[in-house]
């Protein structure tokens, strides 16, 4: 998989959506799940997944932070390696995550953190340096909002169900998810799909009109196995 994933860190999120498409999958972009921070490299991961549902009073207080159903028990269970995304349902005014959680799952080797909802204390979460895609900042803590039920479990984020295991690619576009037994087909067709985009700009800079390029028709295609071919 270590390959796959060097494939797909040159695959644009843009370009994993037409691959879906491909294939019927129209909702793999969560909605909301932005970079708190634009301009970092593409990130690949395996999802591990974190619920929340919203608000139960009895249950949803501080006491709660320290039961073995916690976001504190969750974050010991992530593995190295995880992108870590969370159901927060799009609640904007409880932040899911602050800088102390945040810490501890860049200590335990997450690639990022990806929900549809928000976190708080931002600036101990941008020092923390791992990266974020939510919807922005809020002070108040989860439990004014919501309720953490569960992880590594099928959530739905931004719009998109995601499994335990599915492979996340995040960049500026923000956070898609590659259903795993499409993961090798995306790879391939995407990194393929992106070469013909690099030749498509040359073509168009240079005053090409797009109609019989993009999308190509068989001349193009000709046209693009003989520059391949050049190109070695």
């Amino acid at each position: 998989m270590n390959a796959t994933y060097d494939v797909l860190r040159r695959v644009t999120t843009a370009t994993i959506t037409t691959m879906l498409l491909k294939k019927g999958i129209r909702h793999c972009w969560m909605k909301g799940a932005m970079p708190l921070i634009p301009g970092g490299k593409r990130l690949v991961g395996p999802a591990f997944t974190l619920r929340f549902v919203p608000v139960r009073e009895d249950l949803a207080t501080p006491e709660s932070w320290g039961k073995p159903i916690s976001t504190r028990a969750a974050i010991e269970a992530m593995p190295e390696g995880c992108i870590a995304v969370a159901d927060a349902m799009g609640v904007t005014t409880a932040g899911i995550f602050g800088d102390i959680l945040v810490m501890r799952m860049a200590r335990r080797g997450a690639v990022a953190l990806v929900t549809d909802g928000v976190i708080r204390d931002k600036a101990g979460c941008l020092a923390a340096n791992l990266p974020i895609f939510c919807q922005g900042t809020a002070a108040p803590a989860s439990v004014n909002g919501l309720t953490f039920v569960g992880w590594n479990e099928p959530i739905a984020c931004g719009g998109c169900a995601i499994f335990p295991g599915d492979v996340i690619v995040a960049d500026d576009d923000g956070a898609v998810v590659i259903p795993l037994a499409l993961v090798d087909f995306v790879a391939g067709e995407g990194e393929e799909h992106e070469l013909y985009e690099s030749w498509v700009v040359s073509e168009v800079e240079r005053g090409v009109a797009l109609p019989g390029l993009y999308p190509p028709n068989d001349e193009a295609k000709a046209r693009y196995a003989a520059w391949k071919t050049k190109r070695g």
